[in-house]
Protein backbone atom coordinates (compact mmCIF):
# COMPACT_ATOMS: atom_id res chain seq x y z
CA UNK A 1 0.00 0.00 0.00
CA UNK A 2 2.82 2.58 0.64
CA UNK A 3 4.34 1.66 -2.56
CA UNK A 4 1.32 2.34 -4.23
CA UNK A 5 0.51 5.59 -2.64
CA UNK A 6 4.81 6.73 -3.35
CA UNK A 7 4.25 5.71 -6.88
CA UNK A 8 1.25 7.84 -7.02
CA UNK A 9 2.67 10.92 -5.70
CA UNK A 10 5.60 10.44 -7.71
CA UNK A 11 3.70 10.18 -11.55
CA UNK A 12 1.18 12.95 -9.67
CA UNK A 13 0.93 16.16 -11.92
CA UNK A 14 1.07 18.00 -9.36
CA UNK A 15 4.44 17.58 -8.24
CA UNK A 16 7.43 19.53 -9.73
CA UNK A 17 9.33 17.99 -11.99
CA UNK A 18 13.14 16.96 -11.20
CA UNK A 19 15.71 19.12 -13.32
CA UNK A 20 17.88 16.06 -14.71
CA UNK A 21 20.83 18.32 -15.33
CA UNK A 22 20.97 19.09 -11.60
CA UNK A 23 23.21 17.54 -9.51
CA UNK A 24 21.52 14.41 -6.74
CA UNK A 25 24.77 15.48 -4.65
CA UNK A 26 26.36 19.35 -4.98
CA UNK A 27 29.24 19.91 -4.79
CA UNK A 28 31.78 22.70 -3.83
CA UNK A 29 32.14 23.68 -7.36
CA UNK A 30 28.18 23.54 -8.59
CA UNK A 31 28.20 26.46 -5.89
CA UNK A 32 31.08 27.95 -6.94
CA UNK A 33 29.22 27.83 -10.81
CA UNK A 34 26.09 29.54 -9.47
CA UNK A 35 28.06 31.94 -7.83
CA UNK A 36 30.88 33.43 -10.12
CA UNK A 37 27.73 34.55 -12.74
CA UNK A 38 26.56 36.89 -9.69
CA UNK A 39 30.46 38.26 -9.49
CA UNK A 40 30.59 39.00 -13.02
CA UNK A 41 27.15 41.11 -12.94
CA UNK A 42 28.38 42.84 -9.78
CA UNK A 43 31.83 43.85 -11.37
CA UNK A 44 30.34 45.27 -14.35
CA UNK A 45 27.42 46.99 -12.53
CA UNK A 46 30.17 48.85 -10.38
CA UNK A 47 32.32 49.49 -13.51
CA UNK A 48 28.81 50.96 -15.40
CA UNK A 49 28.35 53.29 -12.14
CA UNK A 50 31.97 54.34 -11.83
CA UNK A 51 31.35 55.24 -15.45
CA UNK A 52 28.36 57.40 -14.76
CA UNK A 53 30.11 58.58 -11.77
CA UNK A 54 32.67 60.33 -13.94
CA UNK A 55 29.87 61.53 -16.49
CA UNK A 56 28.39 63.50 -13.89
CA UNK A 57 31.37 64.33 -11.68
CA UNK A 58 33.89 63.93 -13.13
CA UNK A 59 32.34 66.34 -16.40
CA UNK A 60 33.34 62.99 -19.27
CA UNK A 61 30.53 62.84 -21.40
CA UNK A 62 30.54 59.05 -23.24
CA UNK A 63 31.64 58.99 -27.07
CA UNK A 64 29.86 56.15 -29.19
CA UNK A 65 32.93 54.52 -28.45
CA UNK A 66 31.93 54.64 -24.52
CA UNK A 67 28.61 53.51 -24.96
CA UNK A 68 29.05 50.61 -26.76
CA UNK A 69 31.89 49.79 -24.70
CA UNK A 70 29.03 50.24 -21.57
CA UNK A 71 26.40 47.99 -23.83
CA UNK A 72 29.23 45.00 -24.79
CA UNK A 73 29.61 44.99 -20.74
CA UNK A 74 25.06 45.03 -20.42
CA UNK A 75 25.12 42.35 -22.52
CA UNK A 76 27.75 40.42 -20.49
CA UNK A 77 25.71 41.15 -17.57
CA UNK A 78 22.01 39.87 -19.20
CA UNK A 79 24.18 36.71 -19.89
CA UNK A 80 24.91 36.50 -16.37
CA UNK A 81 21.38 37.07 -14.96
CA UNK A 82 19.97 34.88 -17.16
CA UNK A 83 21.64 31.72 -15.64
CA UNK A 84 20.72 33.12 -12.19
CA UNK A 85 17.62 33.43 -12.47
CA UNK A 86 16.79 30.00 -14.33
CA UNK A 87 19.22 28.54 -11.51
CA UNK A 88 16.68 29.83 -9.40
CA UNK A 89 13.11 28.41 -11.25
CA UNK A 90 15.34 25.01 -11.46
CA UNK A 91 14.83 25.21 -15.44
CA UNK A 92 18.65 25.79 -16.42
CA UNK A 93 19.99 22.67 -18.56
CA UNK A 94 23.87 22.15 -19.63
CA UNK A 95 23.20 23.22 -22.98
CA UNK A 96 21.34 26.66 -21.86
CA UNK A 97 23.90 27.20 -19.44
CA UNK A 98 27.08 26.74 -21.67
CA UNK A 99 24.84 29.16 -24.07
CA UNK A 100 25.31 31.59 -21.92
CA UNK A 101 28.94 31.55 -21.85
CA UNK A 102 28.60 31.61 -25.20
CA UNK A 103 26.69 35.18 -25.09
CA UNK A 104 29.40 36.69 -22.92
CA UNK A 105 32.08 35.55 -25.28
CA UNK A 106 30.25 37.43 -27.78
CA UNK A 107 29.97 40.62 -25.69
CA UNK A 108 33.56 40.52 -24.73
CA UNK A 109 34.24 39.81 -28.07
CA UNK A 110 32.49 43.01 -29.42
CA UNK A 111 33.28 45.17 -26.36
CA UNK A 112 37.06 44.57 -27.03
CA UNK A 113 36.68 45.38 -30.61
CA UNK A 114 35.28 49.07 -29.43
CA UNK A 115 38.15 48.82 -26.76
CA UNK A 116 40.91 47.78 -29.21
CA UNK A 117 39.20 50.89 -31.92
CA UNK A 118 39.85 53.45 -29.02
CA UNK A 119 42.98 52.58 -27.95
CA UNK A 120 44.51 53.19 -31.52
CA UNK A 121 42.52 56.24 -32.06
CA UNK A 122 44.80 57.52 -29.20
CA UNK A 123 47.87 55.35 -29.56
CA UNK A 124 50.07 58.16 -31.33
CA UNK A 125 53.19 59.88 -28.60
CA UNK A 126 51.56 62.85 -27.26
CA UNK A 127 48.15 61.85 -27.64
CA UNK A 128 46.54 62.31 -24.01
CA UNK A 129 43.63 60.06 -24.79
CA UNK A 130 39.76 60.70 -24.18
CA UNK A 131 39.13 61.52 -20.37
CA UNK A 132 41.24 61.26 -17.69
CA UNK A 133 43.51 58.12 -16.72
CA UNK A 134 42.71 55.90 -13.54
CA UNK A 135 45.88 54.35 -12.21
CA UNK A 136 47.75 55.22 -15.39
CA UNK A 137 45.09 53.85 -17.66
CA UNK A 138 42.20 54.92 -19.61
CA UNK A 139 38.55 53.77 -19.06
CA UNK A 140 38.79 52.26 -22.40
CA UNK A 141 41.85 50.24 -21.63
CA UNK A 142 40.31 48.67 -18.44
CA UNK A 143 37.70 47.91 -20.02
CA UNK A 144 39.76 45.42 -22.81
CA UNK A 145 41.57 43.96 -19.86
CA UNK A 146 37.80 43.34 -18.07
CA UNK A 147 36.71 42.01 -21.96
CA UNK A 148 39.88 39.62 -21.86
CA UNK A 149 38.82 38.51 -18.52
CA UNK A 150 35.46 37.56 -19.08
CA UNK A 151 36.66 35.34 -22.42
CA UNK A 152 39.05 33.50 -20.41
CA UNK A 153 36.57 33.05 -17.45
CA UNK A 154 34.03 31.93 -19.81
CA UNK A 155 35.99 29.57 -22.21
CA UNK A 156 37.56 27.90 -19.02
CA UNK A 157 33.67 27.49 -17.45
CA UNK A 158 33.12 25.81 -20.83
CA UNK A 159 35.70 23.67 -20.28
CA UNK A 160 34.01 22.32 -17.17
CA UNK A 161 30.46 23.52 -17.31
CA UNK A 162 29.29 19.50 -16.60
CA UNK A 163 31.27 20.26 -13.16
CA UNK A 164 30.70 23.48 -12.33
CA UNK A 165 26.49 22.75 -12.85
CA UNK A 166 24.85 26.33 -10.93
CA UNK A 167 23.16 24.97 -7.80
CA UNK A 168 21.03 27.16 -5.51
CA UNK A 169 22.08 26.95 -1.77
CA UNK A 170 19.70 26.61 0.74
CA UNK A 171 17.95 29.90 2.34
CA UNK A 172 16.52 33.20 1.51
CA UNK A 173 19.98 34.73 1.37
CA UNK A 174 20.99 33.28 -2.30
CA UNK A 175 17.42 34.34 -2.85
CA UNK A 176 17.58 37.81 -1.97
CA UNK A 177 20.53 38.46 -2.86
CA UNK A 178 20.32 37.18 -6.34
CA UNK A 179 16.57 39.75 -6.32
CA UNK A 180 18.51 42.93 -5.40
CA UNK A 181 21.71 42.04 -8.36
CA UNK A 182 18.75 41.14 -11.05
CA UNK A 183 17.18 44.28 -10.28
CA UNK A 184 20.20 46.39 -9.20
CA UNK A 185 21.02 45.65 -13.34
CA UNK A 186 17.95 46.03 -14.42
CA UNK A 187 17.98 49.85 -13.11
CA UNK A 188 21.48 50.58 -13.98
CA UNK A 189 20.48 49.43 -17.88
CA UNK A 190 17.28 51.58 -17.69
CA UNK A 191 19.59 54.51 -16.36
CA UNK A 192 21.99 54.12 -19.52
CA UNK A 193 19.03 54.06 -21.78
CA UNK A 194 18.20 57.57 -20.30
CA UNK A 195 21.41 58.69 -20.24
CA UNK A 196 22.47 58.08 -24.11
CA UNK A 197 18.85 59.61 -24.94
CA UNK A 198 19.62 62.56 -23.15
CA UNK A 199 22.64 62.86 -24.72
CA UNK A 200 22.05 62.07 -28.25
CA UNK A 201 18.75 64.05 -28.48
CA UNK A 202 16.34 63.50 -31.31
CA UNK A 203 19.90 63.21 -33.40
CA UNK A 204 20.74 59.42 -35.46
CA UNK A 205 24.31 59.69 -33.87
CA UNK A 206 26.44 60.76 -30.83
CA UNK A 207 29.36 63.54 -31.73
CA UNK A 208 32.48 61.92 -31.65
CA UNK A 209 33.75 63.98 -28.84
CA UNK A 210 30.42 65.23 -27.06
CA UNK A 211 30.30 68.79 -25.45
CA UNK A 212 26.55 68.47 -23.36
CA UNK A 213 22.89 66.79 -23.90
CA UNK A 214 21.16 67.86 -26.94
CA UNK A 215 18.14 66.82 -25.28
CA UNK A 216 18.16 69.30 -23.09
CA UNK A 217 20.26 71.70 -25.36
CA UNK A 218 19.56 71.38 -28.94
CA UNK A 219 21.32 73.83 -30.05
CA UNK A 220 24.68 72.18 -29.20
CA UNK A 221 27.01 71.69 -32.22
CA UNK A 222 27.36 68.17 -33.08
Amino acid sequence: MSSETSTEQTNSPDAPAQNPDTPAVPTFWNYVGFWFPHIVAVGYAFVILAAIGTQFFGDELPCPLCVLQRMAMMLIGIGAIWVIGQAHKGTLTLSAYARSFGLMIVGALLGATMSVRQIELHILPGDPGYGEAVFGLHLYTWALITFIVVILYSAIMMMFFGATFPVVPEGKAALWTSRILVWLFIAIIIANVVLIFAEEGFNWYLPDDPTGYKLLNPDLSS
